[in-house]
């Protein structure tokens, strides 16, 4: 492509457009430029264009969306979950993005088209991305510089795949926020109190839901507004056709953040109990949240103490093979590295606990 002085422009994904004032190159002004040149160009407009934005001619602009079909090569030894939070760069745009569905795995050497829930070292996957905010792109097949990307892990900040985007998908164009005018401060300001969620995390057995229990029991009796979500009720209704897959164990707590958010807009201070054992999936909780509203609690116990508490049996079927995908048997607990409230509870009291909770609930 070329630019010259007096073209029209828009910028992307902003949508704003104006007029090429002046191309400036190393030595001066010049006419135009082709690709390939380093110009600086001025528009004739005070007009935001931010580090990734994209500026192109006005009469043929690329697509803008933030859902995408894409070809994926993953490249790390931990495998892609659909609904795990990843960086997606492309070019110098970083923005916040997951796989929102896997279509099927590719065999490198046939072609051929195999089902999949998870994409592991070195397999190719045909997948959805969902964008947390539009970008401008092309296909790959047309232009590389605005199709190929790769993804981030949040964690490590290690690259863990690199693809190519080949479509748009249009499903959710006409989804828009909308306006409310009452607002979650009105909503908290009329019940006096800060809405917050508190994130109880630990092994099963190491009494989170009892601790949860206890403090929603002592904030009622303050007068707070408050509810409780708790890891099994929650599969009763909302979560029943999830199992308990690393990815069914993803989307649980996708799904479960999503209703702990709407649930402090409505101004209610929210307890979670979940084992959720992944960071990156409290990671991605966390991130749902202002600033100061998600409060992590590890509820810390020996794994052989969390045994020595099993009412319900589930260590011993575990062990005996009987419950695949079992939290601290064969699959693993992420233990988190800088909770809020790191509670010991193989060796506090509960009563203790529970102030400690409320306290830090009510600061």
């Amino acid at each position: 492509g070329r630019v010259s002085a007096g073209d029209a422009v828009v910028v992307l994904p902003s949508a704003r457009r104006s007029t090429v004032r002046e191309v400036l190159g190393p030595d001066g002004p010049l006419d135009a430029a082709a690709a390939g040149q380093a110009v600086t160009l001025t528009l004739a407009d005070e007009i935001d264009v931010s580090r990734g934005d994209v500026i192109a001619a006005a009469g043929d602009p690329p697509e803008v969306a933030d859902q995408f079909a894409a070809h994926v090569l993953w490249m790390d030894d931990a495998a892609l979950l659909p609904g795990r939070p990843y960086w997606l760069q492309i070019g110098s745009r970083t923005v916040a993005a997951s796989v929102s569905e896997i279509k099927h795995r590719i065999d490198v050497n046939t072609q051929d088209k195999l089902a999949a829930k998870r994409l592991e070292l070195n397999e190719v996957g045909y997948c959805n991305l969902s964008l947390d905010e539009p970008i401008a792109f092309e296909p790959y097949a047309r232009n590389r510089a605005l199709g190929g990307f790769i993804l981030i892990d949040r964690q490590s900040n290690a690259t863990v795949a690199a693809g190519t985007l080949d479509f748009a998908l249009r499903r959710a164009g006409n989804v828009h926020w909308q306006h409310l005018d009452v607002d979650k401060a009105a909503r908290a300001r009329i019940k006096g109190q800060t809405p917050r969620v508190l994130w109880f995390t630990g092994l099963s057995g190491a009494g989170k839901s009892t601790i949860a229990n206890q403090v929603e029991k002592r904030l009622h009796a303050r007068g707070c507004h408050t509810f409780l979500l708790d890891g099994d009720n929650v599969r009763h209704g909302l979560n029943r056709d999830l199992g308990f897959t690393d990815e069914d164990r993803v989307e649980n707590i996708r799904r479960v953040a999503e209703v702990a958010k709407l649930m402090v807009d409505a101004g209610l201070v929210v307890l979670v109990s979940f084992i959720s054992p992944f960071r990156a999936e409290r990671q991605m909780a966390r991130e749902r949240f202002a600033e100061g509203e998600f409060v992590e609690i590890f509820v810390d116990v020996p794994l052989e103490v969390a045994e020595s508490r099993d009412v319900k049996g589930l260590y011993r079927k575990a062990r005996a093979g009987q419950i695949p995908n079992f939290t601290g048997i064969d699959s693993p607990y992420e233990r988190p590295e800088a909770p809020e409230l790191h509670l010991y509870a193989d060796g506090e009291a509960l009563d203790a606990m529970a102030d400690q909770v409320v306290r830090l609930a009510l600061r």
